[in-house]
């Protein structure tokens, strides 16, 4: 089993992006802005598509991903890959999504436990009464990523 990592500077914050054996397996926010080197081309793919995705230039990410999680977590973040870039769900919307609508509490908890931040597009559910919620990334996060998406904001370097 091999694992590479790499940190990198986005405009939102340190990310660490971690594959193993070719897959991603989490894209997570950190406090450590030290940028690893790695020869992985996964890794490599990752880092250059965040670039063009904070560009303005990909809305959509293509990557090999392979996030460890129960079968309903699993569901949940399938269903959050098909929130189009520059909308966004209610937790009920994604409970529907994936079968059970009355399951929006559990949802949210699958979509809170979502190990690959960003790239599969946790920031885009948002709660019922139009306000964003809470987000691993922090609140103002979420915010700057909603409005960079939908309105097309740049994001200010956290």
């Amino acid at each position: 089993m091999t694992t590479s990592e790499i940190t990198i500077k986005t405009p939102v914050g340190p990310l660490t992006i971690t594959e193993r054996n070719g897959f991603i397996t989490h894209c997570l926010f950190t406090k450590n802005p030290v940028r690893l080197k790695t020869t992985s081309a996964v890794l490599r793919s990752a880092h250059h598509q965040f670039d063009e995705y904070f560009e303005g230039q990909r809305i959509d990410f293509d990557l090999p991903l392979a996030p460890s999680g129960t079968p309903f977590q699993q569901s949940v973040w399938d269903a959050l890959q098909t929130i189009a870039y520059g909308e966004t769900w209610s937790y009920q919307q994604l409970a529907g999504h994936v079968g059970n609508p009355k399951a929006f509490r559990a949802a949210g908890t699958a979509n809170a436990k979502n190990p690959i931040g960003i790239i599969i597009p946790c920031h885009r559910v948002i709660l019922a009464t139009g306000k964003t919620g809470s987000y691993a990334g922090g609140d103002d996060v979420k915010i700057k990523l909603l409005n960079f998406e939908q309105k097309g904001e740049s994001i200010a370097a956290a």
